[in-house]
């Protein structure tokens, strides 16, 4: 063996013992870094078998040999270009789905069978030979048609890859900078060498690309050592950008559209590239059909906004933040959450908390909060202020007689009926069993009686329809107007109103009581 290929093969051989130990370290440590080591592990096991296929196919005495270690060494060179691909994919936080991977690593394997059976078809080498002058293990060889295929194939996997890592440079800090350089040569380094191979600048008769391979495989060392490589990794902010569920809009400081993320695309789906550079106003009319309702400035707010698409209502929480950009120039992020379903449960939280489950009124425990708050505003402002207990005579024999369930029905129908009597502002809630409460802000006590009455006769005068048959009830009232002048309390004020209605009901029934002091 001359010295020239002596040197050739240490050269290949670092190469593959580097890889190598990249490949082990990666797999001792794989528990201690992100699910991106398990790809580096595949990508270094690949330059790996190539190295050292190559290695010993320098080595070889014969053209069976060469050929042997040729196959061998395509078991990992036409995998180690798209594997390389996915790395850095992986690397700069791209969703990598798993119909991307068998379309990237099909080619590859088909390269493999055909190298393997070339001596069938003549597909990847029309002549593979030893060299008539150099000798062994210096080859000859005329590319085949599949050689072109696979040849585009690796260095557009390369050249993708190397423009992926290149064009976010300057979104990454200073610190993860060094990872960069690394990826970068790790995809360059091949490239360039292989295309010097192509147009002949290289010693004739050598594959020289696992020769410089080592380069390569030392960076991926030093970053991994001095930045903490697959530990820590600077997630490119465009993939951080896109994988938020809020939806963002980014205004410059004319509040002009410049960019949105995918999870504004999917709510306004109406929102297209051409919309840069438009004025915020222009672009909300086109997404919702109106102008904005909130005034944008430097002023940071939280506010919250319906808008109805295709005939499904949306409500969003709409937040903005002032962006600063170079040159001091202020730009402003508005920030989309869709609160649609946290409204409806709180909607529904409140109404089973707030509202009667039968009748649909309010319960006791919302007219104490509400009228305490009415009861409060009245005597702040001198304004009369009457109550009205209502019950319905007899519920318990409507119940005894036809069931609960029907039971439940009158309850309903009295409220409806009451409900059609009463106007804007009134408080009206089922105070417990068959009986009702209704406060009347600003009403006087005679207002009060004549309402109670009125609610009275048309419960009186309509019956209920059911399959049982008819049902007519009555009403018995209590009425009472708050004293002026006396600091007296909304529960006392319902004693009162409890007093008058215990005095109707022990005088017959269907009628209204108005309390009269001891």
């Amino acid at each position: 063996m001359s010295s020239q290929i002596t040197a050739y093969v240490a050269l290949v051989c670092t190469s593959g013992v580097l890889n190598l130990y990249l490949c082990l370290y990666a797999f001792v440590k794989r528990y201690y870094y992100t699910n991106i080591s398990n790809l580096f592990i595949f990508y270094t096991v690949s330059i790996t078998i190539y190295c050292f296929g190559s290695a010993f196919g320098l080595m070889a005495t014969t053209l069976e040999q060469i050929k042997f270690w040729t196959i061998i060494e395509y078991i990992g060179m036409p995998f180690a270009p798209p594997l390389g691909l996915l790395f850095v994919m992986r690397y700069l936080g791209m969703k990598i789905k798993k119909k991307w991977c068998i379309a990237l690593l099909v080619l590859p394997f088909v390269t493999f069978v055909m190298v393997a059976t070339n001596d069938f078809h003549h597909l990847f080498y029309r002549k593979l030979e030893v060299d008539p002058i150099l000798g062994v293990p210096y080859i000859h060889q005329e590319i085949g048609i599949w050689y072109m295929i696979h040849g585009v194939f690796i260095f557009s996997c390369m050249f993708v890859a190397f423009l992926l890592v290149l064009s976010n440079w300057k979104e990454t800090a200073k610190v993860y900078r060094p990872q960069l350089i690394s990826l970068m040569c790790g995809q360059l380094v091949p490239m360039l060498t292989a295309f010097l191979y192509l147009i002949g600048m290289t010693p004739p008769g050598i594959d020289p690309v696992p020769m410089v391979l080592w380069l390569s495989s030392l960076l991926y060392l030093w970053s991994i050592r001095s930045s903490r490589m697959f530990t820590i990794m600077p997630i490119a902010k465009d993939a951080i950008f896109n994988s938020i569920n809020d939806g963002v809009i980014v205004l410059d400081e004319s509040y002009r559209v410049i960019e949105y993320n995918h999870s504004c695309k999917k709510m306004f789906p109406q929102l297209t590239k051409s919309m840069f550079g438009m004025d915020f106003d222009d672009v909300w009319c086109v997404l919702s059909g109106d102008s904005f309702p909130f005034e944008l400035d430097t002023t940071e707010f939280s506010r919250e906004i319906e808008l109805t698409a295709n005939q499904s209502k949306h409500i969003y929480q709409i937040r903005t933040s002032v962006l600063q950009h170079v040159n001091n120039c202020k730009g402003l992020l508005i920030i989309f959450t869709e609160i649609t379903e946290l409204k409806r449960l709180q909607i529904e939280l409140e109404r089973q908390a707030y509202y009667d489950e039968l009748t649909q009124i309010f319960n006791r425990r919302a007219f104490f909060q509400k009228c305490e708050q009415q009861f409060a505003a009245a005597k702040e402002f001198s304004l009369p202020f009457t109550v009205i207990l209502i019950d319905i005579d007899y519920f318990k024999k409507v119940n005894d007689t036809y069931g609960h369930d029907v039971g439940d029905q009158l309850l309903m129908h009295v409220v409806n009926v009451c409900q059609r009597q009463l106007e804007e502002g009134m408080l009206f809630a089922r105070y417990g069993g068959e009986e009702f409460v209704l406060a009347l802000k600003g009403s006087t006590v005679l207002e009060g009686e004549a309402l109670a009455n009125q609610l009275r006769q048309q419960v009186e005068t309509q019956a209920l329809v059911t399959d049982e048959g008819v049902i007519s009830v009555t009403l018995s009232s209590g009425v009472v107007e708050a004293t002026k002048g006396e600091e007296e309390t909304l529960y006392q004020l319902l004693n009162k109103a409890d007093k008058a209605l215990y005095s109707a009901k022990r005088e017959g029934r269907n009628q209204v009581h108005v309390y009269v002091g001891a």
